[in-house]
């Protein structure tokens, strides 16, 4: 395994395969960093992506180096490990990784220390970044240590607010009522809106080709290989059902990887389905082309459902959950939540339908689907219950924010 794969990128920068890569060459070792930014996950690198961006275009001078997946390796950064070293999911995944992941987080200490940064921004990823921010802190750095993006503490986790407080500077929350759990410690916490408004806000919608008087459906299976496996075979005889109770519906599924698509298809067109009149796929560049346009979604869990709220899309939230997560989850965990999906979580209400684990069946998701198909009130009421949520959010830049905070601090 390679542990350091400079990017395309970065053909000029050190090549930091060596102990201490900050000896190897002269040039970087006296360069002056002024932030390490790490991604550990795809949402991560995202969030880090546009982060660089407000960074640069507030001060153009500013060196930064650190962990980014292909969306920071777009922008000017010094990448010395790719996100996608990092990326598992799943307990059980966890579990087989972690040999990887201990070399990888040696690793990731050892660049700090050595290139002395003034301001560590960690994003997201937080079974990682507080034990990285809490060796940091055990061996000296003496640096900031940024938090982007809160852990979601008000959910599971709670032992880990004393932790975040011994071992961050700041933290920048992205979810209006994540300060609240803070209260009683001396962390800096600040609100710096929700990244999704401004992206949403800024996003050029462009038109997607639709038969004439067919209802939309938009079906979002899942974002990896293994969910979109065990989502689609239930989504689909869901969609089956539907299509037989109104066959002026039209279902546009997202495939979130193009690698992907063949195997959405063959499974969609086994079903009977007829591409072109009776549904197509998009990849997922088109998301929100496709959000603006859908009468409802069927959504598994994740940013995608609180994408789906902030377009006014009434939506069912599935996620069919591995027995051994489950129990992981429910019994060692102790996950005692009221609602799972985010538009539920802020609005503290059942803004969408959730199916989660063994309530996620066929018959189950017909019947949600079916209400909000049938009953125009059920529909209207979900759209102003996303329009408060809306309200509630704001409309701050939160990348901007956030890049403004990091250079105040500067």
């Amino acid at each position: 395994m390679t542990l350091f794969k400079p990017s395309p990128l970065s053909m000029n920068r050190p090549n930091p395969k060596s102990d201490s890569f900050a000896q190897e060459n002269n040039t970087t070792a006296s360069k002056n960093f002024d932030l390490f930014l790490f991604a550990g996950e795809r949402s991560g690198d995202l969030h880090g992506g546009k982060l660089l961006k407000a960074l640069h275009d507030k001060d153009p001078s500013l060196q930064i180096f650190g962990v980014g997946g292909e969306t920071m390796r777009e922008q000017c950064f010094s990448c010395y490990l790719r996100t996608e070293e990092f990326q598992v999911m799943g307990f059980i995944d966890v579990f087989f990784a972690l040999p990887k992941l201990i070399k990888l987080f040696k690793a990731t200490v050892r660049m700090i220390l050595e290139q002395k940064p003034k301001i560590v921004i960690l994003i997201d990823y937080p079974g990682f970044n507080l034990r990285l921010a809490r060796a940091l802190k055990k061996k000296g750095y003496q640096g900031k240590i940024f938090h982007y993006i809160c852990p979601s503490v008000w959910a599971w986790g709670k032992k880990r607010i004393p932790l975040m407080a011994s071992c961050l500077d700041k933290l920048l929350s992205i979810l209006p009522f994540e300060k609240t759990c803070f209260e009683h410690t001396s962390l800096s916490v600040e609100y710096v809106g929700h990244p999704l408004c401004a992206t949403i806000a800024q996003h050029a919608y462009t038109p997607i080709e639709i038969p004439e008087g067919k209802r939309v459906i938009a079906i979002f299976p899942a974002s990896r290989y293994k969910e979109l496996k065990r989502n689609l075979k239930i989504l689909l005889d869901a969609a089956k059902k539907l299509q037989q109770t109104d066959p002026n519906l039209y279902f546009v599924f997202s495939c979130s990887q193009s690698c992907f698509r063949a195997f959405l298809k063959k499974s969609i067109v086994s079903y009977g389905f007829l591409e072109g009149s009776e549904f197509q796929i998009v990849d997922a560049k088109k998301s929100y082309d496709l959000m603006r346009l859908s009468y409802m979604a069927l959504a598994k869990s994740g940013t995608v459902t609180l994408e789906l709220a902030l377009h006014k899309v009434p939506t069912v939230v599935v996620y069919r959950i591995a027995k051994v997560d489950l129990f992981i989850a429910k019994s060692l965990l102790r996950i005692r939540l009221p609602y799972y999906s985010l538009p539920n979580i802020l609005c503290q209400k059942g803004v969408f339908p959730e199916l989660f684990g063994p309530n996620f069946t066929k018959d189950a998701l017909f019947s949600k689907a079916l209400v909000f198909l049938k009953d125009a009130s059920a529909h209207l009421r979900c759209q102003q219950d996303c329009q408060e949520l809306i309200e509630l959010l704001g409309t701050t830049d939160a990348h901007c924010e956030t890049a403004q905070i990091i250079k105040n601090t500067l």
